[in-house]
């Protein structure tokens, strides 16, 4: 009887046995964004108790903190008037005495055309809040595979997205990953953009008002207050996995908070 070989992903051999830290930028500090460092600063920390060269990561956000953040995202009341990017690395560095970086600009195209300094890095992940964002880094991810270089060579794109109560995150190569032979597994080279798979999806989910909130009371009615740490639980494992077990047999996931669904999205 023949039966169907398990679809899986096997990780970048490079991520795994690194010469140096892996370079991750990180678009979006914010309620999502805010989390997800303090996740990759976990990841960071447990990968070099392991004897891995760890991550390097720079946090792009051109935002400043006011009122309507503290609370439900990872700011204090000292910090409003500070780019939420400044803040934040500042705050990892002296905790963990890592060197990250920020970023108090856009990760977007200028008015010419040009990219920003310092897009390249090997792992990219995306907290923004808008679905015209998400396809201006694909762009730019697109743009950077055509573009080999040695060092920081773009291998994945990790996007989360979310609304009041459900949201998704989903795992992209940034090109063809090269897979090893398997007689157990069928091996995948290439995971689409989320803005390829799902990109309608995206633009008829958004919402159209974005008006800044002027309280926190204001902002949770548009987030819940624990939509974006549940996803950045779930969806910074994937992350792990990739590092830990050097494979994965799902991308992504969609997630529902309010009636506590969640449905992975498998490798195929």
């Amino acid at each position: 009887m023949n039966t169907a070989k398990t679809a899986i992903h096997f990780t970048d051999n490079y991520l795994l046995n690194p010469t140096n830290p892996i370079s991750v930028n990180l678009i979006g500090a914010g309620g999502t964004g805010s989390k997800v460092l303090t996740a990759l600063m976990e990841i960071n920390e447990s990968l070099i108790a392991l004897g891995h060269a760890g991550l390097q990561v720079r946090l792009w956000d051109d935002d400043v903190i006011t009122s309507a953040n503290l609370g439900r995202q990872r700011f204090a009341e000292s910090e409003t008037g500070l780019y939420k990017s400044v803040a934040l690395i500042n705050r990892c560095n002296r905790w963990a005495g890592t060197n990250w970086k920020a970023e108090t600009i856009k990760f977007e195209k200028d008015k010419f055309g040009r990219m920003p300094e310092k897009a390249r890095a090997i792992i990219t992940i995306t907290c923004v809040d808008n679905v015209q964002a998400r396809f201006g880094v694909a762009e730019i991810l697109k743009e950077l595979s055509y573009r080999r270089h040695y060092q920081d060579e773009p291998k994945y794109w990790l996007d989360f997205g979310n609304s009041q109560h459900t949201g998704q995150v989903l795992l992209s190569t940034i090109g063809e990953i090269k897979q090893p032979n398997s007689e157990k597994y069928q091996t995948v080279a290439s995971l689409p953009f989320v803005t390829d798979e799902f990109g309608e999806l995206l633009k008829q989910s958004e919402q159209e008002d974005n008006t800044p909130s002027c309280s926190l009371a204001e902002a949770l009615e548009y987030q819940d207050l624990f939509i974006n740490s549940s996803l950045t639980q779930m969806g910074c494992s994937l992350l792990w996995n990739l590092f830990r077990r050097g494979m994965t047999e799902y991308k992504g996931f969609f997630h529902n908070l309010k009636d506590f669904r969640t449905h992975p999205i498998k490798v195929a």
